[in-house]
């Protein structure tokens, strides 16, 4: 019995060490997402009046679980009955990342080419329909966010059991829930906490108000930068193992990388993260490209 019972438990550290080590590496291949959805949501609660702020991050909060909870059973009957789906899948996830990438890049670009600073936009007039448009915008953002996350999970686990795909998919969707949208209700109240502070009257309040008063705007700016990165590297890291071809060239380029004097394993390390990055941005390319011509070919035909 006694025997029994330590066999049992035995299975369950096993276990716990699974889920943990997949869940990890899950969460690593997802960060590009993640950087993404934080940036995007952050953004999305723009001109949103401050007391409304943390309502609209809880609406989009409860529409992003209700999209994992549909797309985690439908990604997990696809690994049952479809599994050859998988890698396709990933693939489409990954051209998506680094179009989203390039596309981001594009619009940097014409923001900072087209901004004028005398134009001052004006406030809409319904804002209760405002807030609705912008949940249900968010929602909608949020469910193609959250396919990639759970895609690129389901990749991750692929090779497992069917109850370690259940836990750990499970894990990384609720937690990716919890922490992007924690982090998304902190992020729109720095400049009001930080309001707050200068006027308490206090000199170190005061002063630590007016840090995060003009930490707020260069942190949206920071996390676009890292989640545009991080997309790029992220899918061009899910084309070049999916790629036969990328994926010897990364090999051979690494191992050449490697044999180099004195900065071989500096260069080796890095050779990896350069070669995804340039696939990225080059996938990104072409799927503007090919869809900048379809959908010109489309409104021909109508």
């Amino acid at each position: 019995m006694a025997g029994s019972l330590l066999l049992l438990l035995d299975d369950i550290a096993t276990l716990l060490d699974d889920v943990a080590l997949m869940s990890k590496t899950a969460a690593q291949k997802t960060a590009g997402v993640l950087g993404d959805d934080l940036a995007l949501n952050a953004q999305q609660v723009a001109g949103v009046r401050a007391e409304r702020e943390l309502p609209v991050v809880w609406a989009v909060a409860k529409g992003s679980l209700l999209n994992k909870c549909i797309l985690v059973p439908v990604a997990l009957i696809i690994s049952v009955f479809a599994a050859w789906l998988i890698n396709p899948l990933l693939v489409i996830g990954g051209l998506f990342l680094c179009y989203e990438g390039v596309e981001k890049v594009l619009h940097t670009l014409k923001t900072k080419k087209h901004t004028d600073v005398s134009e001052i936009p004006e406030l809409p007039q319904d804002m209760v329909a405002y807030e609705k448009d912008k949940i249900k915008g968010a929602i909608r953002t949020d469910f193609i966010l959250s396919a990639e996350i759970v895609v690129i999970t389901l990749g991750t686990v692929a090779a497992t059991t069917l109850l370690n795909k259940v836990i750990v998919m499970s894990a990384i969707a609720l937690t990716m829930t919890i922490g992007v949208y924690g982090l998304v209700a902190f992020i729109v109240k720095i400049d009001d906490i930080g309001l707050y502070l200068t006027q308490q009257g206090q000199a170190w309040k005061t002063r630590f108000g007016n840090i995060l008063l003009a930490f707020a705007p260069k942190l949206m700016k920071t996390l676009t930068l890292v989640g545009t990165i991080a997309m790029f590297l992220v899918g061009g890291g899910i084309i070049n193992h999916a790629v036969p071809f990328a994926h010897h060239l990364t090999e051979h380029a690494t191992n050449q990388a490697e044999v180099i004097p004195t900065v071989g394993q500096i260069l080796g390390s890095i050779t990896p993260m350069l070669l995804n990055f340039g696939i990225g941005m080059i996938a990104g390319v072409i799927v503007l490209v090919a869809m900048t011509v379809f959908s010109k070919i489309f409104r021909r035909a109508n």
